[in-house]
C-alpha cells in the first residue's frame, strides 16, 4: 500500500539512498530540507531524475519548532525517518554546543510536533530515530558484540547528543506519547559519503590521485582501530523494514555486519580498486579523533529475526562504487 514518508536530512549521506528504496517500493517521499536555496539538487549525484522529481520537498529548520508545527498540520504522513543530525565527531569536539542544538533540540522539537498533530490516534505518524553505534563508546573494546541494550557509554560529545535524544525517544514511547523506534547504525559507507569521514576521505584522495590531480601520497589517520563496515544501502533498507515492521515499536536495533576488520583493509582494497601502484601513506594528525573508539562490533540480532535484514552488498563492491562516485564527481 503506497504511503508517505518524510526524511530528514534528505540531502545528508543515507537520505539519498533512502529516498532511491522508498520510491522503488511505491511509497510517496517528502523532503525536509533547511533553507530554500537549491540544496535539495545536490541529491542528484545518487538519485536520478524520475526519483528526484517525484520528491516533495519542504522547506525548515529542526531548531524551529513553529515551521515544524506548520509542516505537521497540513501534511500527514505515514511515518518520519529523522536523518539529520550533525554526525561528525571530531567537528563535535570543536563545536559541542552546536552539536547539542542540532541533534538534540532539533529533535525534541521534530518529536513535539509529531505528537501535537499526528500523535496517537486514529492517524499515527510513526517514528523511526537514528542513532548511532556511537552512543556505546568504547564498551566493545573487549571484543564482545555489543548488544542493545548494554549500557550507552559515548566517548564523544557528538555520541553523547545522540544518547540524550536516544533516551528521550525511549521515555516518549514507554510513556504512550509516541510510536516509533530506534536504530543505532554502526559504521556504514557508500557513494556519497562526505569526505571529511574515514574511508571516503581515502576514496576521495585516491580519486584525485587518478586524474592526476594529487601525488601519490595518501594522508591518513588511525588505521589501527577495528570496524565491521556495510553498504549505506543496506543501512537504508534496515530503516526501511523496520518502519514496515508492526511489532517495531518501542524497539532498539543495531544496524550492523558481521565481519570486523582494521581500518587499514579499507584503505588497502580502495588503492587495489584503483589499480594505482607505490601509493604511500602518511599520517595526518588533524584525521586523528582526540578520543577514538578501538574496537567495535553489533548485534543486530533481533533486527535480523523480526524483519529478516541481512547485509547484501560486499564490502568490496561498497568500496569500488565509493571510488567510482568520486571519480565521477571530481570530473
Amino acid at each position: 500500500m503506497k504511503q508517505k514518508y518524510l526524511i530528514t536530512g534528505i540531502t545528508g549521506f543515507a537520505g539519498p539512498h533512502l529516498a532511491n528504496l522508498l520510491h522503488a517500493e511505491g511509497h510517496e517521499v517528502y523532503g525536509l530540507v533547511r533553507c530554500s536555496n537549491g540544496r535539495e539538487n545536490d541529491i542528484r549525484d545518487v538519485v536520478n531524475d524520475n526519483v528526484y522529481n517525484s520528491i516533495k520537498f519542504v522547506y525548515g529548520d529542526l531548531k524551529n519548532l513553529r515551521i515544524l508545527q506548520k509542516i505537521f498540520k497540513e501534511t500527514e504522513f505515514d511515518g518520519v525517518y529523522h536523518l539529520a543530525a550533525q554526525s561528525h565527531p571530531p567537528t563535535s569536539f570543536l563545536d559541542p554546543v552546536g552539536t547539542f542544538e542540532d541533534n538534540v533540540m532539533g529533535t525534541v522539537n521534530l518529536i513535539q510536533a509529531i505528537t501535537d498533530n499526528q500523535g496517537l490516534g486514529q492517524k499515527t505518524c510513526k517514528l523511526m530515530f537514528c542513532s548511532t553505534s556511537e552512543v556505546y563508546g568504547n564498551s566493545g573494546s573487549d571484543g564482545r558484540k555489543i548488544h542493545w541494550d548494554d549500557k550507552l557509554e559515548p566517548s564523544n560529545p557528538y555520541g553523547t547528543s545522540k544518547a540524550a535524544i536516544d533516551l528521550y525517544v525511549q521515555e516518549r514511547i514507554t510513556n504512550g506519547m509516541l510510536t516509533g523506534f530506534t536504530t543505532r547504525a554502526f559504521s556504514h559507507t557508500g557513494p556519497r559519503r562526505g569526505k571529511n569521514f574515514s574511508i571516503s576521505s581515502d576514496a576521495y584522495q585516491i580519486a584525485r590521485m587518478m586524474k592526476g590531480m594529487q601525488e601519490k601520497e595518501l594522508l591518513i589517520g588511525n588505521l589501527k582501530t577495528t570496524r565491521v563496515v556495510i553498504d549505506v544501502r543496506d543501512t537504508v533498507k534496515a530503516y526501511y523494514l523496520g518502519m514496515m515492521c508492526k511489532e517495531s515499536n518501542g524497539k532498539i536495533f543495531n544496524v550492523c555486519g558481521d565481519t570486523p576488520h582494521k581500518m587499514q583493509y579499507f584503505t588497502d582494497k580502495l588503492i587495489e580498486s584503483s589499480g594505482l601502484e607505490d601509493v604511500k601513506q602518511k599520517i595526518h594528525d588533524p584525521f586523528y579523533r582526540p578520543i577514538d573508539i578501538h574496537y567495535q562490533h553489533g548485534d543486530s540480532s533481533n533486527l535480523k529475526e523480526l524483519t529478516g535484514w541481512e547485509p547484501e552488498i560486499p564490502i568490496e563492491q561498497t568500496l569500488s562504487d565509493l571510488l567510482d562516485y568520486w571519480v565521477a564527481k571530481i570530473n
